[in-house]
């Protein structure tokens, strides 16, 4: 399998406190802003039909870096968050120092801890000199059946396994998927995410046919989305044990769509000046 680890997706309320978070806080980058007006055939934006957008955002190029996508929802201002998602891991020197002057609170592994406008938790350790998502976090209900999934049936490697969590990649040097058993009943709210990762365009259906043919479950079936303006790309939605959903991406189209855009930054400006909908929320909160 030569999958390739991209993105987690987060949906986001209010998109200028967000963009302030993340450029502000965490000294990301907006690396492209798409626009789109009705909702997604593969429901990247969730379960809405109605006008939303995608930010990606984070340290460089998605070439060569595991980012975070910020989907957008006109015009709902906020989710229920569940207790699927558990932290987003930085490693970054500098970042470690600018929280520790601020507002966090630390970890038991000694890392920095800080909440984004709603509510996902960023712990940002020290131990890069470079900007780095280091790891994905999440709580599973059954440990061994979400291992037997992640390794067993997607290939994942296991590269560091303890009584109630396991650490996967695809190859060395990707962003890390942290599997924790929790003991609560699992809850994805509405605010649930979406992991996705780069596959070969000639295996997409191989995987899904898998998939099937071991009685997982597949959201959305192989489909081709298009972006106005930019490449289109074939994905394929599936489901782990709890739910934890995951875009497998033709490798091509995505290589083509996920070039910087070094108008973003300006283009998501001047999308949340036309929508103000930062007043409204402020009016209404």
């Amino acid at each position: 399998m030569a999958a390739r680890a991209l993105h987690y997706v987060f949906k986001i309320g209010d998109r200028k406190k967000t963009y302030d978070f993340y450029t502000q806080v965490l000294m990301m980058k907006v690396l492209r802003h798409e626009e789109f007006d009705k909702g997604c055939a593969a429901t990247c934006n969730g379960p809405y039909d109605g006008s939303w957008s995608k930010t990606m955002i984070g340290y460089g190029a998605e070439d060569d870096n595991f980012v975070i996508e910020l989907t957008y929802n006109y015009p709902i201002s906020h989710y229920k968050l569940g207790n699927d998602f558990r932290a987003i891991v930085i490693e970054y020197d500098k970042l470690y120092e600018k929280i520790l002057a601020g507002d966090h609170r630390k970890t038991g592994c000694g890392r920095l801890a800080v909440t984004d406008p709603d509510g996902h938790v960023f712990k940002i350790g020290k131990s890069c000199s470079t900007p780095t998502i280091e790891r994905v976090q999440v709580n599973v209900s059954d440990l061994t059946a979400s291992r037997n999934y992640w390794s067993g049936l997607l290939d994942m490697k296991i590269i560091e396994e303890k009584e109630n969590r396991v650490v996967m990649q695809f190859a060395v040097n990707q962003c890390k998927w942290e599997i924790v058993e929790s003991k609560e009943s699992m809850d994805r709210g509405t605010a649930f995410g979406r992991i996705a990762f780069a596959y070969p365009d000639d295996q997409l259906k191989q995987l899904q046919d898998k998939m099937k043919s071991e009685g997982k479950k597949i959201l959305n079936e192989l489909v081709t989305l298009e972006t106005p303006g930019k490449a289109d790309v074939k994905v394929v939605i599936l489901a782990d044990p709890d739910e934890h959903e995951i875009c497998f991406v033709g490798e091509k189209g995505f290589r083509d769509l996920s070039k910087v855009d070094e108008k973003a930054d300006t283009t998501i400006k001047e999308a949340m000046e036309k929508d103000d909908s930062h007043n409204w929320y402020d009016k209404t909160s």
